[in-house]
Parts: structure tokens; sequence; C-alpha cells
């Protein structure tokens, strides 16, 4: 395999803009060049009373889930805002849908966080046998506005009572698309990857349908996504997974030649 085994590949980057980092410095280590163009933005939420009214009672409950490294840099955020530097309650204890969101939550000094090794998503965390029994206990879901309603269905039929904490909202980026279409026109795309299923609806929205992907090997953190891409007609489906060195790690298997 090449040293530099991404040498003369652009590659799509979609993370949400100050999410990017992260990906583009691999690929660039990798020798590739990333073409960092958001599919999904992350906003403010208009009115934050209702987060706040939990947050207010946050010792009430017993289990606090994160579903994401947005949920987890935004709640605690909006947390250490409104509560005036009180600590984390010591009897709360603390779930993530992934080691990403695990290891944010642990450098923001919250320890013995329930997560699945992988994948990350509601139905890995919700195997866990910790979870299995939760009568009578009260659980807070820090999520973004809307999304999937699985994981808090299935507590509350385990026994849970059950509230959503929104703190962010997810959007489709504003602007034009004229720089990722020009880049397209050149042939200049080698590889695209996604962050989630809503960043690849947005993708396909922002290109003007799926036909400019069809050709192009794309790169997915979970077979969802893989299978919405499937249905899109896309050829080249490779599910990475949802962490940064995940993603650059199955580029550099694709293009160094163990594909």
């Amino acid at each position: 395999m090449s040293a530099a085994p991404l040498a003369g590949k652009r590659i799509l980057v979609t993370r949400p803009s100050g999410q990017a980092q992260a990906l583009a410095a691999l690929i660039r280590t990798a020798g590739g060049e990333p073409l960092c163009h958001p599919a999904i933005e992350i906003r403010e939420l208009s009115d934050l009373e209702p987060f706040f009214a939990i947050a207010d009672r946050l010792e009430t409950f017993d289990i606090a889930v994160f579903v994401s490294r947005n949920a987890v840099e935004r709640a605690l955020g909006l947390l250490g805002a409104r509560r005036g530097g009180r600590p984390w309650p010591a009897a709360l204890e603390v779930a993530a849908l992934g080691q990403g969101s695990r290891g944010e939550l642990e450098r923001r000094g919250l320890t013995r966080v329930l997560a699945p090794p992988a994948p990350a998503d509601s139905e890995a965390l919700l195997a866990l046998p910790e979870l299995a029994e939760l009568a009578g206990k009260r659980a807070v879901i820090f999520c973004g506005e809307g999304g999937r309603e699985l994981l808090g269905e299935t507590l509350a039929a385990r026994g849970a009572r059950v509230e959503y904490a929104a703190c962010y909202r997810r959007a489709r980026p504003e602007g034009g698309a004229a720089p990722l279409l020009a880049a397209w026109s050149r042939a200049a795309v080698d590889a695209v990857t996604v962050s989630s299923g809503e960043g690849l609806a947005n993708l396909v929205e922002m290109l003007g349908g799926p036909r400019r992907l069809l050709q192009t090997a794309l790169f997915v953190p979970h077979p969802r996504v893989a299978a919405e891409a499937a249905r899109l007609g896309v050829r080249e489906v490779m599910v990475a997974g949802p962490g940064d060195a995940e993603m650059a790690a199955a580029l550099v298997a694709y293009f160094g030649g163990a594909r």
C-alpha cells in the first residue's frame, strides 16, 4: 500500500461546519484533498424554555441519555449556564449512543458513561443489559429537535418515564451549492462522506437529485444510511462507522487497494 494512499484523491466532507476539521486533517495526512461542504447545519433553538425547565430539575432524573456529540456539546453548555456551576447530580447515570459521544462526555468530566462498543445507534444502546429493566426510573434524552423516537418509546415500554430535552435543531445549509456543482462538473470528486441519513437527503437536494452520486464512492456511518443510498441507486456504498478515524480508515482501505 502506498505511503500516501489517498494521493490525488479529492474527498467531499459533508460534516456540519466546525465538525469537519478532524476528518479533513486525516484525509490530508493520507495524501488526499478534502473538499469541505456541509450538508447539514446545527442551529440554536428559538425557544429554550422547555430545555431550561428540565435543567432546573435535573436532580429528579435517574438516567440521562445523549444521542450525539452535538447533544453533548449543546446540552452541557446550556446546563452549565443555567445551573450556575452546580455539578452534575451524583446519582444521575449517564448513557450515550456511541463511543464518540462517550469520549466527549468523559472529556467534559462525566465518568462511568454507559455506551455500546458499536454500532452507534439506538438499537445498540437498547441492547445493553443495564437498560433491560427500567420500571419506576425517570429518563431524560438530550437530543436534537425531531429525530427517531425508537429510543424514547422503547425506554418507556420498559417502564421508564421519559422526557425529551431538545437542545439544537438540524437544517439544510442556506446558500447555493455552486462550488459543489462546479467540482462535479470538473469530475473532481472521487468520494463522498456523509454523517447521517438527513445529511444524505440534504446533499441529494443540494445536488438537484442523486444522479451525481450514482457513480461516486459513498462512505456512510451506518447500515441504515447505506440502505437509503442503495435505494437511490448509488452503486458503491461503504459503511465506515460514525467516527472520523473509522471514516478515514475506510477511505484508505478503499483507495489503497484493499477493496
